[in-house]
């Protein structure tokens, strides 16, 4: 294990990275910000109107996926909501879709339920890929009687793709 002794440099008078550091670094940054409402009432997984394409510059590169994705929830005839997000890659999932309830909450009583927030998602995307490579979200319902909306209300999502050397 090799010790690093720390110099009396303060951080300010570092202006680059060593040339021995290949990756890891930020080669580009996509943001995509969105405020048109998609709702949803299916269980099947529909697109949420967030979307983000991005080139990478080589194969070995991964791609950091971050999304902030505005989402209300209402059921009017239960005391139960809920519905499920994922990311894809072109037409492939790549993080989320496997349970149906991701996003979910239950009250004690009543009907009219409805829930608002901000749902944040994260994944490091390895697509060994040059080619122009589109980013998106799906949601759906958790079961019949719910409706799930993405950028409802004018309120704003966005979608991140920064680019890492690999």
């Amino acid at each position: 294990m090799a010790i690093i002794k720390p110099n009396n440099n303060t951080i300010s008078a570092i202006t680059a990275l060593p040339a021995s550091i290949t990756t890891g670094k930020v080669l580009q940054v996509v943001q995509v910000e969105e405020t048109s409402a998609s709702t949803v009432t299916s269980l099947s997984y529909t697109d949420s109107n967030l979307t983000a394409s991005i080139t990478p510059s080589s194969t070995s590169s991964k791609v950091l996926v971050l999304v902030n994705q505005s989402i209300s929830q209402y059921d009017v005839n239960s005391k139960q909501i809920g519905g499920g997000i994922r990311i894809l890659r072109g037409t492939t999932t790549i993080y989320g879709g496997v349970q149906p309830y991701h996003l979910y909450m239950q009250v004690p009583s009543g009907t009219n339920t409805q829930l608002y927030y901000l749902c944040n998602l994260n994944f490091l995307d390895s697509p060994s890929s040059t080619s122009s490579i589109t980013y998106k979200t799906q949601i759906r319902a958790y079961e019949s009687g719910d409706t799930i909306r993405a950028q409802g209300d004018n309120m704003e999502s966005t979608i991140t793709l920064m680019e890492i050397a690999g």
